[in-house]
């Protein structure tokens, strides 16, 4: 019995010890995996503070080219005369303690020789760790007058038809009885509404009958349109010796700023088709910047085929020294511009007589019209029309004029419209009833043409600033 009672003893006894080593085993994997948690969650929060530190030194890169622009504006190579990558080391202000480094990379985006926006690359590495790195690629330029619907230097009546989308913004009163979405602003605090907008006496800045009235601004600080305009001498210069197109006038210097221009066609394929045109139709009708009566010749009769010329992809600039007619698919990114040097008293008329389109709405195709004087559909414009592109009357209207008794359906502009004069594309009589132009408009701003909109496009200040910037 007391064999067997001993036996009994021992065998508890290694019981107990297996049970020992089993919870010492498990002890030091639950130890094992808690040690090897904290570590990893160490590691993991070491790495966090490095990508942090990283991704400010990677700002920090783009802030230092900033500044660095700002004081050498047309060096690209940081002093080296050489290609980047261009090393900055980052310090803390207040220990002077090196805290890392970006790694700069410029690329100026050009035409015609000239640099119009640049695309900034900044590489940050921080001290902590190198191996989280972190890169932004930021889109530096002056603001342009692609980010706004309208911008207008005149008293202006946005009709009840009217639905604007993108910033809406004058020099002049507004009165606005459409629809906007976007801000509308004045840089008048009050002033007298003239007969031509409907309501002779003082008013609020931005005033009317429209349903977006929370968006409404008055005494907005005022645009400067001598600051905005483009120059259109350089333009020529760049059409006839940096790679552009130039057209001289088409006809003789008594005659050719009446009947004589030009007529661009634009097609998908990145071409354009030119006409010369030889002789136009004459339509009575009342000028969108007022009551003055206009004899316009505005409808192509005749016209003679020139030539299919491909947009230059280094110059995309075409300039018309005489009137101009544009329609068609636009295929790159190209500006139109239309002045008279010969005779710098007449101001020469952009047309747009039909539908523009762009073959590929990624912005990567984009149009630009700029004229002397007016920007104008004709009388025998579409009943719905469709036109997209920034269109710049520098120093006249855009519009159309009122052809009595010439009523259309619908017009749809997506872009940017510049106007020194007051606006108008309907006429409507005492009783609200649209008695010449489009009954219904709709207007909205392109967003991808305001962050890069087509060669030598004003600008709409005079700072250049970070117009985009995101991770890569």
């Amino acid at each position: 019995m007391q064999k067997i009672l001993g036996i009994i003893g021992k065998n508890r006894r290694g019981v107990t010890t297996l049970l020992v080593i089993a919870f010492m085993g498990i002890f030091f994997i639950i130890l094992g995996t808690l040690t090897s948690y904290v570590l990893q969650e160490g590691r993991y929060g070491r790495a966090i503070a490095a990508r942090e530190s990283a991704l400010h030194i990677a700002e920090s890169g783009l802030e230092y080219y900033r500044w660095y622009l700002a004081h050498n504006p047309n060096d690209l190579t940081n002093g080296t005369g050489s290609p980047g990558p261009y090393t900055y080391t980052v310090t803390d202000p207040e220990t002077n303690e090196t805290l890392g480094s970006a790694a700069v990379t410029i690329n100026g985006n050009t035409q015609c020789g000239v640099v119009q926006s640049i695309d900034i690359t900044s590489k940050g590495t921080s001290d902590l760790d190198h191996g989280y790195p972190r890169t932004l690629i930021a889109h530096y330029m002056q603001p342009s007058v692609a980010g706004y619907s309208y911008l207008l230097n005149s008293n202006v009546w946005a009709g009840p038809t009217r639905t604007i989308t993108g910033p809406y913004f004058s020099n002049g009163g507004i009165r606005m009885d459409g629809t906007n979405y976007s801000d509308v602003s004045s840089k008048y605090d009050t002033w007298t509404c003239d007969s031509g907008s409907g309501c002779p006496s003082t008013q609020n800045g931005v005033f009317g009958a429209g349903s977006g009235s929370a968006l409404w601004h008055n005494k907005a600080a005022s645009i400067d349109f001598n600051g905005i305009t483009a120059n259109l001498s350089n333009l020529k210069g760049y059409a006839k010796n940096n790679g552009g197109i130039y057209l001289a006038p088409a006809g003789s210097t008594s005659t050719n700023m009446v009947q004589h221009g030009y007529h661009l066609i634009f097609k998908s394929d990145g071409t354009f088709d030119v006409y010369k045109v030889t002789a136009t139709n004459q339509t009575s009708g009342t000028s969108p910047s007022g009551s003055a009566p206009i004899d316009s010749y505005d409808r192509i009769k005749t016209q003679s085929f020139v030539a299919n010329y491909t947009i230059p992809p280094s110059c995309s600039v075409i300039f018309v020294e005489d009137r101009v007619w544009v329609e068609g698919v636009v295929g790159k990114k190209v500006t139109v511009a239309s002045a008279d040097f010969s005779n710098l008293s007449d101001l020469t008329t952009a047309w747009l007589p039909n539908n523009i389109t762009y073959n590929t709405y990624d912005g990567s195709v984009g149009l630009t019209v700029i004229a002397s004087g007016d920007v104008l559909l004709p009388s025998n414009s579409p009943d719905i029309m469709e036109i997209h592109g920034i269109f710049i009357a520098q120093n006249g209207s855009y519009g159309r004029a009122n052809y009595s008794g010439n009523v259309r359906s619908q017009l749809t502009t997506i872009g940017t419209v510049v106007s020194n004069q007051r606006t108008g594309t309907a006429w409507i009589n005492g009783s609200g009833t649209t008695v010449s132009g489009y009954q219904t408009r709709i207007d909205s701003y392109d967003q991808l043409q305001a962050t890069n909109p087509p060669p030598f496009t004003p600008t709409a200040s005079v700072g250049y600033k970070f117009i985009s910037w995101r991770e890569q």
